[in-house]
């Protein structure tokens, strides 16, 4: 088999079955593991999957600039949002992550509602400039320019000092087994703070990011409370999560 049917064969796999082993490849394939691992590397290298111990796993197609993301910001978004949106209860006081969807979220939030907001999300801060009942706290930081979010030592240390009813979390990556994950080291800093200082979770994630995983750990997959996803997602995509005691909303 050349090296480019080789490759195209373990992206199928992977496509098919949501992971690859390398020991299983070379049998399959009748080859070398070197030569597998070597194949991993450089589809890795190409941003075409995520190597892990032993194989490789769907890399996140979130990996992409917040400007690149809102350009082809999807429907099934959109419906997150919203659904999201009908879960912050007045009086709450609530962590409103980074990430598109969780711009909209902050959009679609009933003009009348009174509840805190915290955010490092200067765009989903923006968007409840019109909200007279919402109080909007921005936390300050240095600004990542390619996700839009505040970050660095300042973030974490104010973050360090609120709590909340319940976090929002606009993720890049989730996986049963490797957990919440994200592509941005200093992020995913943030991002644990507001886990670990909010009272529950929910992970907003559409269909894509289900199943993938990228390099900085966040946190365990059981730290969430629920997963907010697509309305059609197959029920063996969400089945892993909901036997770890996570609900699914769709």
């Amino acid at each position: 088999m050349l090296t480019a049917e080789r490759r195209t064969y373990i992206l199928n796999q992977l496509k098919r079955d949501g992971r690859v082993l390398a020991k299983s490849l070379s049998e399959e394939l009748n080859t070398s593991e070197d030569t597998i691992r070597r194949d991993l590397r450089e589809l890795a290298a190409e941003g075409l999957l995520q190597r892990v111990h032993g194989g490789a796993l769907p890399r996140s197609p979130a990996e992409t600039s917040y400007a690149n993301r809102q350009r082809s910001l999807s429907p099934a978004k959109v419906a997150i949002a919203h659904k999201a949106a009908a879960l912050i209860q007045p009086g709450m006081v609530v962590f409103l992550g980074g990430g598109t969807t969780n711009t909209q979220l902050a959009a679609a939030l009933p003009p009348t509602l009174q509840a805190t907001i915290i955010t490092h999300n200067p765009a989903a801060a923006a968007a409840l400039a019109d909200h007279p009942g919402v109080e909007v706290i921005l936390v300050g930081g240095r600004l990542d320019k390619y996700s839009l979010v505040t970050i660095g030592a300042d973030t974490v240390e104010t973050l360090q000092r609120m709590r909340a009813d319940l976090c929002m979390l606009g993720v890049c990556s989730l996986h049963p087994e490797n957990g919440v994950t994200n592509n941005n080291l200093e992020e995913s800093y943030v991002q644990r703070v507001m886990i670990a200082n909010a009272a529950e979770v929910v992970a907003l994630a559409s269909a894509e990011k289900l199943g993938t995983v990228t390099h900085f750990l966040v946190a365990p997959i059981q730290d969430l409370a629920a997963i907010l996803t697509d309305a059609d997602v197959p029920d063996e995509v969400v089945a892993p999560y909901q036997a770890l005691g996570i609900e699914v909303i769709r």
